[in-house]
C-alpha cells in the first residue's frame, strides 16, 4: 500500500521533483517497451485488482466515511463509490486496452518524393503524463493502462477525497508491473494531500512533464489552464444539451432523455440543457418531463414550458450555463433546429451534444454546425465515454482543438516523428 505523506512546504517539493526524475528515468525504457510486454503488464493489472477485490472495497469504504463527514455532494459520493460491480468494470477496462492495437511504432502515413526520398510519419509516445483528478478512483486505473499502453510513464494526483480507494487500485497496477519486467516508477501516485504538490507538477517538476491532463471541476480544470507550464488536454466543463426535434419518436425522445439525464448524474456526459421543438410542445413535452420527474429530476423551465408544465421552477440566466452534477436539468422551447443551434452555440461547453430526429436534413445541419467534441443521433449523451466508442477507457473529454479532442485514449496519448529513408540523395 502507499505510503502516505504528511509533510508540506519543502518536503513536498523535494518529494515532487524525485517523483520527476523518477518519472524521467522510466521514460525511455517504457517507450522502447515491446507490445507482449505491455500487454502482460495490463493483464496482470486486471488480475490484480480482481484478486485484491475487498481491499479496494475496504479502502473505499474509508473515502466514503470520510466523504460522509465531510458532508460531499451526492455527485461527488456516486463519483467516489465503488462496488464489485465498478470494480469489475475498472478491470474488464483494462483488459480492453490490452487488446487494442499498440499505438507506438504505427504509420500514420508514409510518402515518396521526386528525389527518391522515402518519408513516414509515425507514432510515438507523448512523453511524461501528468494527470490531476478528483474524486473518481477508476481515473487511476483508466489513466495508468491507458498511459501505459501508450508507452508514456505517469504520474497520477488523485484527490484527497479518493486517496485510500487510488492506492488500493495504484498497488494492484505496481503489481502488474512488476510481473511484466517493467520499471515500476511507470505508473506513479502522488502519496500526499498537500495542495503544494499541484503547483509542482503545474510547473513542470523540473523538465520531467510533457503533459498535464486535469479531470474534475470547474475550478481545478480552470486553475490548471491558467497556471500549467506544460501543454493541457482538458474540458473546462460538461454543459451538454439534448434537443427534441419536431420529428422525434416521442417514445424514444422520452426514453432517451430520462437515460441521459438520470443514468448518472454526476459524470460530464449527463444532459443539463433540454431542448424542445416549439412545433411539439403540445405532444412531446409534457410526457418527457413527466418521465423525468417521475425518474426524480427536478425542472427548470423557461416561462412558456411553465405554462403547460406547472412542477417546475422558473428557469435563470443561470440555468443555461450550469453543470448541475445532479437531478436537475434546464427546459427550453426553441425555434426548430435553427433556433437548437443558436442556443447550442451560444451556451455549450463544447462537449457533448444530442438530437432525438428522424428528419435526415435537421441532422445533418445538427453535425455540420456544431462545433462540439462529440454529437449524437438517437443516442443518449451518457454514450460520451471513451470505453463506449472502443477505447477501453479514457483519460478525460477533452474539448480544446490542439492535439486531442473528444475522448482521449491511446492514440491521443501519442506524438509523432518523421522518418525519412534515402539512397544518397544530397540537397542541391
Amino acid at each position: 500500500m502507499l505510503k502516505l505523506h504528511e509533510k508540506s512546504g519543502d518536503d513536498t517539493v523535494a518529494l515532487m521533483a524525485d517523483i520527476g526524475r523518477r518519472a524521467r528515468a522510466a521514460a525511455r525504457p517504457l517507450a522502447i517497451a515491446t507490445t507482449a510486454a505491455k500487454n502482460a503488464a495490463l493483464l496482470a493489472m486486471a488480475d490484480a485488482i480482481v484478486a485484491r477485490e475487498q481491499d479496494i472495497l475496504d479502502a473505499n469504504a474509508i473515502d466514503i466515511s470520510n466523504g460522509e463527514e465531510s458532508g460531499l455532494s451526492a455527485s461527488f459520493m456516486d463519483r467516489l463509490k465503488l462496488n464489485p460491480a465498478r470494480i469489475r468494470a475498472v478491470a474488464d477496462g483494462i483488459r480492453e486496452i490490452a487488446e487494442l492495437k499498440d499505438p507506438v511504432g504505427d504509420v500514420i502515413a508514409a510518402w515518396e518524393r521526386p528525389n527518391g526520398l522515402r518519408i513516414e510519419r509515425v507514432r510515438t509516445p507523448l512523453g511524461v503524463v501528468g494527470v490531476i483528478y478528483e474524486s473518481r478512483p477508476n481515473v487511476t486505473a483508466d489513466a495508468g493502462a491507458l498511459c501505459l499502453k501508450a508507452g508514456n510513464p505517469v504520474i497520477l494526483r488523485g484527490g484527497s477525497d479518493s486517496l485510500n480507494s487510488s492506492a488500493a487500485i495504484h498497488a494492484c497496477l505496481v503489481e502488474g508491473l512488476k510481473a511484466a519486467g517493467l520499471p515500476e516508477d511507470a505508473i506513479q501516485l502522488v502519496p500526499t494531500t498537500d495542495r503544494a504538490a499541484v503547483g509542482e507538477m503545474l510547473k513542470g517538476l523540473g523538465g520531467a512533464l510533457d503533459v498535464i491532463i486535469p479531470r474534475g471541476g470547474k475550478s481545478l480544470v480552470g486553475r490548471v489552464q491558467s497556471e500549467a507550464r506544460v501543454p493541457v488536454f482538458a474540458h473546462l466543463e460538461g454543459i451538454c444539451h439534448l434537443y427534441i426535434d419536431r420529428s422525434a419518436d416521442l417514445d424514444m425522445a422520452v426514453r432517451i432523455a430520462v437515460n441521459a439525464k438520470m443514468r448518472r448524474t454526476g459524470v460530464c456526459g449527463a444532459a443539463e440543457t433540454l431542448l424542445v421543438d416549439r412545433a411539439v410542445a403540445s405532444t412531446h413535452l409534457v410526457p418527457i418531463l413527466d418521465a423525468l420527474r417521475a425518474a426524480g429530476c427536478e425542472i427548470h423551465a423557461d416561462q412558456e414550458v411553465l405554462k403547460v408544465f406547472f412542477d417546475a421552477k422558473p428557469a435563470t440566466d443561470a440555468d443555461w450555463v450550469t453543470e448541475y452534477l445532479d437531478a436537475i436539468i434546464a427546459v427550453k422551447l426553441v425555434d426548430g433546429i435553427s433556433g437548437a443551434i443558436e442556443h447550442i452555440e451560444t451556451f455549450s461547453s463544447h462537449h457533448t451534444e444530442a438530437i432525438i430526429a428522424e428528419d435526415a436534413k435537421a441532422v445533418e445541419r445538427f453535425f455540420n454546425e456544431i462545433d462540439s467534441a462529440i454529437l449524437l443521433h438517437n443516442a443518449s449523451t451518457q454514450f460520451a465515454d471513451g470505453g463506449e466508442f472502443g477505447m477501453g477507457a479514457e483519460i478525460g473529454i477533452a474539448t480544446g482543438k490542439m492535439h486531442a479532442r473528444g475522448p482521449v485514449g491511446v492514440e491521443q496519448l501519442t506524438s509523432f516523428k518523421y522518418r525519412v529513408r534515402g539512397s544518397g540523395q544530397v540537397r542541391p
